[in-house]
């Protein structure tokens, strides 16, 4: 006799939510229910070979919570994927700070086990909407559904990323890739695919998973740490194609940020909060106490899977 069906549901269908309800349908009796303004599970069932993948598309609203409430009905686990990169003062509080506070308090008024997506880099006092909404949403997520477990990935790349793939068709046609001041600053990009099975982990109910997982903040890198001009540098490699990487002075990207976020979005859209993302080194915390989950040590302990290392990855793609 087969289980009954555990219902998870995945707000937010972008990048990340397209791989999460994928790796989700291999889970034992699982019921994936896509959640956004206007979800549709088209692109869910394409590459997914478990013959007992099932999926649902539910609106919600993270800004409506009675809409929250009747998506949540009865779920197993909720996972929390919802933000933005560019938008006003307002959106990014409205959508990343007070919209995973509505978030939280539905899942937990639905006694449903919650996974938050934020970033590496969040910090309350931070002078870039970006990473102070990201943190205040964290800090309204954890206060609001105290179990809860919060993800902070670096670089976050695979099919359909917004990163390598956006430079490698930009490559196509630009005569150079920039940089900014040098390209130093680091990154520690982390496959889509370990992300995605982390995140299924940590909705299990496993009690040695909840140990682990339930009331913490786990940042979440892969095993290569690069610098921004040597990922310029991986992406012309595995494009095959021949270009000079060019550093410009920090001015230069503010002046365009400047210019850029006033007009509609584009492949070439920058915005000088970004620019000053990319000052910022974006890796783990080497410092992290002793007794913090590590991101690699779940997903080997309950996935019996390493990181994936970018090379694997980037030619299947680009």
């Amino acid at each position: 006799m087969s289980l009954p069906a555990r219902k998870v549901v995945v707000l937010g269908a972008g990048f990340i939510g397209t791989h999460v309800a994928r790796t989700l349908a291999f889970a034992p009796s699982t019921l994936v229910q896509l959640s956004s303004r206007s979800p549709s599970t088209a692109s869910l069932s394409y590459g997914t070979s478990s013959p007992d993948a099932r999926f649902t598309a539910v609106p919600a609203d993270i800004t409506d919570p009675a809409s929250l409430e009747r998506a949540f009905h009865s779920a197993h686990a909720v996972i929390s994927l919802v933000g933005i990169m560019h938008g006003s003062d307002k959106q990014f509080q409205d959508i990343q700070w007070r919209g995973a506070e509505n978030v939280a308090r539905a899942a937990h008024a639905a006694g449903a086990k919650l996974v938050h997506l934020s970033a590496i880099g969040a910090h309350p006092d931070s002078d870039i909407p970006y990473f102070r909404t990201k943190a205040l949403g964290e800090q309204a997520v954890l206060g609001a559904c105290p179990n809860a477990t919060v993800l902070r990935p670096s670089l976050v790349f695979g099919p359909g990323d917004g990163f390598f793939a956006r430079f490698a068709s930009l490559s196509r046609f630009l005569p150079f890739l920039p940089v900014f001041g040098g390209g130093n600053s680091r990154f520690q990009p982390v496959f889509v695919g370990d992300l995605a099975h982390v995140i299924e982990i940590c909705t299990r109910d496993d009690s040695a998973v909840q140990d682990v997982c339930a009331g913490k903040v786990i940042q979440c890198g892969g095993p290569d740490v690069l610098t921004y001009r040597e990922m310029m540098s991986l992406i012309l490699k595995h494009t095959h194609r021949t270009r000079p990487i060019i550093s410009l002075p920090w001015a230069a990207g503010f002046a365009q940020g400047f210019i850029m976020e006033r007009l509609p979005l584009n492949p070439l859209t920058l915005t000088r909060a970004q620019v000053k993302q990319l000052q910022m080194d974006n890796i783990v915390d080497p410092d992290l106490p002793p007794d913090a989950p590590r991101f690699e040590d779940v997903l080997k302990k309950f996935a019996g899977r390493s990181l994936t290392p970018l090379d694997d990855v980037l030619p299947t793609y680009l």
